[in-house]
């Protein structure tokens, strides 16, 4: 069986609730704050429990350390028994709200999401954004490379905020290099992010599937005007995922809570079968009455027989998107990091055929399979990494068989084995080149020799 990871958004999703929600499931708080803390930006973090709606649950605020360093340490994750209103503005459902635009916006609607920004009244905006609230992309790459993140995960945390410049520069039909984050780029965003990031990575969990998002209703006040929620960054950043409104008046997924939900969940849909062992929830600052403002993670291990894992390790019937395009005018020595970008935003298989193309020209014939969730992302990087200037796109029926990983010892070391197969009849299985590779290396052995001797262990041992 492998491990899943379900979120559960039905009251939205903000950066601060993932966070929190991941916390609440187990990840060790003295962790996260030794990997916050190489990020160099002054801050501490303020867990505690609260109760929403009759269920307790993990609240996380970000505040700068010198403003709470004579109740502790900065960063020590003390409690703080102080007026809700008092914390930094977070990220969405209360906690501030994180719209990447390039100009400041400042409202509290009903929900109470905190538009930082222009200040309208008294309330919680004493708390010391002062000049941190404005960064270039450049400015958040530089904090990110210098940190204790791993290799990959500042690769991501840095990819993430790309994408949101991204969606930003569409929307305002400006380059991304001019694009300043704004509230993502403020200390509380940044946190979420890359805290974000290094949860993924300690979990270790690629299997995750998150449920339709509830992104709220209404109406939201910005620099721009008076816009309907979701507000158009978020509602890009949302592009091919499920989402609807439950009717609640209020903005309930933020641009950091689109943004992660999004580039992690690999599938949506409803709780999948697991033998779940964790659970964990966020909470947003509001209570929102009979309706926990909180999101929910569940943990667990998927059931060997169920329906929607056809696209992991289930096996099965299920539908992906295929998406097309012919390319004649770029350095075929793209192809490699396309691909790698393609399998990063979660697509199935990426591969290259040569066609004929009008003219007479040679060219080449690009074919991504994708998850249907994850259409609009893989689309983005054609347009972004390739020449191309359309793709073509079809839903199709697909048919798998069962997988599973297991190893065998050879001389060297040990080599992974794919085994597939249908109703508990093993019907392939093949060594994992990788691993064949690195201990031929190792070993001055041919590859093809470790490969034989990976399949007489196999075979020894089933």
């Amino acid at each position: 069986m492998a491990r899943v990871m379900y979120f559960d958004c039905f009251s939205g999703a903000a950066g601060d609730m993932l966070l929190a929600a991941f916390l609440d499931a187990g990840l060790p708080l003295d962790a996260l704050q030794a990997a916050l803390g190489s990020l160099g930006v002054g801050h501490e973090l303020v867990v505690r429990k609260v109760m929403r709606a009759g269920i307790t649950a993990t609240h996380v605020a970000v505040g700068h350390a010198e403003a709470h360093a004579h109740d502790h340490a900065p960063g020590s994750g003390h409690e703080h028994h102080h007026d809700d209103g008092h914390h930094h503005a977070h990220d969405g459902h209360g906690h501030g709200h994180d719209h990447a635009h390039h100009h400041g916006h400042g409202h509290d609607d009903d929900h109470g999401h905190r538009h930082a920004g222009h200040h309208h009244g008294p309330g919680p905006d004493h708390h010391h954004r002062g000049e941190h609230g404005h960064r270039s992309l450049d400015e958040i790459a530089h904090l990110i490379g210098h940190s204790a993140l791993s290799e990959g995960g500042k690769a991501r945390a840095i990819a993430l905020f790309r994408r949101i410049a991204e969606a930003e520069a569409a929307i305002h039909d400006m380059p991304v290099e001019r694009v300043h984050l704004h509230e993502v780029g403020a200390l509380d965003s940044i946190i979420d992010i890359a805290g974000a990031v290094f949860a993924f990575e300690w979990f270790g969990i690629d299997d995750i599937v998150s449920s339709p998002l509830n992104v709220g209703a209404g109406t939201v006040e910005i620099a721009h005007g008076t816009f309907p929620v979701p507000a158009p960054a978020t509602l890009r950043l949302l592009a091919g995922v499920p989402v609807y409104s439950s009717g609640i008046q209020a903005e309930l997924v933020t641009p950091t809570g689109a943004l992660l939900v999004s580039s992690y969940a690999r599938a949506y849909g409803p709780l999948p079968a697991m033998t779940v062992d964790r659970i964990g929830y966020g909470a947003g600052t509001r209570d929102l009455g009979r309706v926990p403002n909180v999101l929910r993670v569940v943990i667990g291990e998927r059931a060997d027989s169920s329906a929607d894992a056809g696209s992991a390790a289930g096996g099965g019937a299920d539908t992906v998107v295929q998406i097309e395009c012919e390319i004649d005018d770029m350095n075929p020595q793209l192809f490699g990091p396309v691909s790698d970008r393609l399998f990063d935003e979660g697509a199935l298989d990426v591969f290259v055929s040569p066609v004929q193309m009008k003219k007479g020209r040679p060219g080449l014939l690009l074919t991504v399979l994708v998850p249907a969730e994850a259409r609009a992302r893989a689309c983005d990087v054609l347009f972004r990494e390739t020449t191309t200037i359309g793709v073509r796109y079809q839903t199709m029926a697909r048919e798998t068989l069962e997988r599973s990983w297991t190893d065998v010892a050879v001389e060297g070391g040990r080599v992974r084995i794919k085994v597939s197969g249908r109703g508990g009849e093993v019907l392939n299985a093949a060594p994992e080149f990788d691993d064949c590779l690195r201990i031929a290396a190792a070993t001055g052995q041919p590859v093809k020799a470790v490969q034989a001797a990976a399949m007489k262990a196999w075979y020894a041992k089933s």
